[in-house]
């Protein structure tokens, strides 16, 4: 009768007495639940914060759908309908990043779990993993897109547009739905992304037998940025924290944090690194933002955004590039301390440079923010009126690009010199 290893031996993972975890269709089911749950908790606690508990005909479970869709990337497009006699006009495009961040954590981490401890993996075996998640998810993001839709009936307010809109009995509404192929297309996207980058990050998790370069020259960039990104959003975390106990109405301090904080947090991180955004603010809507930051959106034309308007109404913004300075130079000792000391300094500088301009540009495409709505009646409102808004933040971004490219050399030589004077210190210290 056959016998398995004995106590002490190496097992499958190639380390002694440790058990290969399972990876089947019930530990698939687990991740994708988890990652569902977490990141729908953390969107109804947003909108409950911003108080879209309060919205008509029980709509509250449909638009937590709906923020789920777009936080991986899917389309949700904006309806109207106001008769032969009136016209409306919406749209909006923004990631909830908050929501996108916790279901990236959550889902890398189910991902992560059964291939601990083990030193190779097969590229079979890694592809069957991921597929029954990409499975599962395929079927999360066909379900939420047919469960985010909703219409509302848009209150025309008082004057003479309500009073229009009485005598030709228009009752205007708006609503959202889900582009559904977009949706999966998207979604899917994104969960190869999260899968790849945490494979790419952990340094415990194996890679496939074909692709033992990665372990020493993209893995330690990954585990760097993902920590700068991380960095930022805890800086952000501690801001709110305080912004939400020494200031007035504390749940809408809640809503940005559970809903944008990384909406705000990265790109203050290209800001601080010198790069313009350009956007404006128009009506009675706005972004859930500082209150600096709305006042230089509020002019008439197109807005600049960068640390010298933002400084001119407040002289602390300086500090985005004190911080910008401090943590991407942290990133580049932390890259280097992860690598092989006898990589020269100059390809240190060349890995963060690249790396650094791949975190901007995709910041620069996930954080971009575009709103609009308006309303008339026979005419009069014309789109806008009180009943109108336009809110756009995009950044001019290969600008940024370039500007990561110079600070990543920079950052990535003297973290190298940095990595290798705290090494040899270190190592005079122990003899």
């Amino acid at each position: 009768m056959p016998s398995g290893p004995p106590p002490g031996s190496p097992g499958p993972s190639g380390s002694p007495g440790r058990a290969v975890a399972r990876h089947g269709w019930a530990q698939a089911l687990g991740t994708v639940l988890a990652g569902l749950v977490a990141m729908g908790g953390v969107a109804a606690l947003g909108l409950w914060a911003a108080g879209a508990a309060d919205l008509p005909d029980r709509a509250f479970p449909r638009v937590v759908v709906a923020t789920f869709v777009t936080s991986v990337g899917g389309a949700v497009e904006m309806s109207g309908d106001a008769g032969e006699l009136a016209a409306t006009d919406a749209g909006l495009t923004v990631m909830p990043l908050s929501v996108t961040l916790t279901g990236a954590l959550v889902i890398a981490r189910g991902f992560l779990r059964p291939l601990r401890h083990r030193a190779v993996v097969g590229a079979r075996e890694l592809a069957g993993w991921a597929g029954r998640i990409a499975v599962l998810w395929l079927l999360a993001l066909l379900g939420a897109g047919f469960a985010a839709r909703q219409t509302f009936e848009v209150s025309l307010g008082e004057g003479l547009l309500s009073d229009l809109g009485d005598l030709f009995g228009v009752r205007p509404t708006v609503g959202f739905t889900t582009d559904l192929p977009l949706t999966v297309l998207f979604g899917l996207l994104w969960l190869a992304g999260v899968l790849v980058l945490a494979l790419l990050v952990s340094h415990r998790a194996p890679l496939p037998g074909r692709l033992p370069g990665l372990r020493t020259s993209v893995r330690p960039a990954a585990y760097a940025m993902v920590a700068l990104l991380l960095a930022y959003v805890v800086v952000g975390v501690v801001v709110a924290l305080v912004v939400a106990a020494t200031r007035d109405r504390p749940a809408d301090t809640f809503a940005v944090l559970l809903l944008g904080l990384p909406n705000l947090a990265w790109p203050a991180l290209t800001i601080g690194l010198g790069a313009t955004w350009n956007g404006r603010v128009e009506g009675p809507f706005g972004l859930p933002m500082p209150r600096v930051l709305d006042e230089v959106l509020r002019t008439p034309d197109v807005s600049t955004v960068n640390v010298g308007t933002l400084a001119e109404r407040d002289g602390r913004m300086w500090w985005l590039l004190v911080a910008a300075a401090v943590l991407v130079l942290s990133a580049g000792f932390l890259m280097a301390s992860r690598s092989s000391a006898r990589l020269p300094a100059w390809l240190h500088a060349v890995r963060l440079a690249v790396a650094l301009a791949l975190t901007v540009l995709m910041i620069g495409l996930v954080g971009r923010v575009s709103a609009h709505y308006g309303l008339s009646v026979l005419g009069i409102g014309d789109l806008g009126g009180g009943l109108a808004g336009q809110v756009f933040l995009r950044p001019r971004l290969w600008g940024a690009v370039g500007l990561a490219l110079l600070w990543g050399l920079v950052a990535g030589f003297l973290g190298a010199l940095l990595a290798r004077w705290a090494g040899g210190r270190s190592r005079r210290v122990r003899h």
